[in-house]
């Protein structure tokens, strides 16, 4: 199975940097992983945020195959345990042949045509994190679930 996670927007700190290459060179042990920052929208301040959704939805799905099982993570998404998502992750390995996409959108959500073509929804958590800081969580989440599916220690 391929893993896919698309953002919008480039990540700005330097230790957020680190750590999402950090991840994505610990994932790609378990899985084919791919990270994909699509860059911000130029002049973005000038679009009303349903025109700015409307264009970043274009730009991911440009990046979007029709083999994807795709999860928006999105604060109204479904919350999981860690095991709880290790055990998703695991159900969608042995079932689908789909490749797995996760994608952050941009700070004002997804347009109504990413939400029309998403599979899921995924929330990381009731509280609010900066996009450039739900990089680096989601992404520790991810190798976390791996980890409890190969019942390694990193978990406890």
């Amino acid at each position: 199975m391929n893993i896919v996670c698309i953002a919008i927007g480039k990540t700005k700190e330097p230790e957020y940097v680190k750590f999402i290459a950090h991840y994505a060179e610990k994932l790609s042990h378990y899985v084919n992983f791919e990270y994909i920052e699509l860059p911000s929208l130029k002049n973005a301040h000038k679009f009303s945020k349903e025109k700015l959704r409307e264009e970043e939805g274009k730009l991911i799905l440009k990046k979007i195959k029709k083999s994807y099982h795709i999860i928006l993570l999105d604060e109204k998404g479904k919350h999981h345990s860690s095991a709880a998502f290790a055990s998703m992750i695991n159900n969608k390995m042995v079932s689908s042949s789909q490749h797995l996409c996760f994608v952050v959108g941009g700070a004002f959500g997804f347009s109504p045509e990413m939400y029309r073509l998403a599979n899921e929804k995924l929330a990381l958590s009731k509280m609010t994190f900066t996009h450039q800081m739900v990089r680096v969580i989601f992404l520790e989440q991810l190798y976390r679930a791996f980890s409890i599916i190969k019942g390694e220690q990193y978990h406890h």
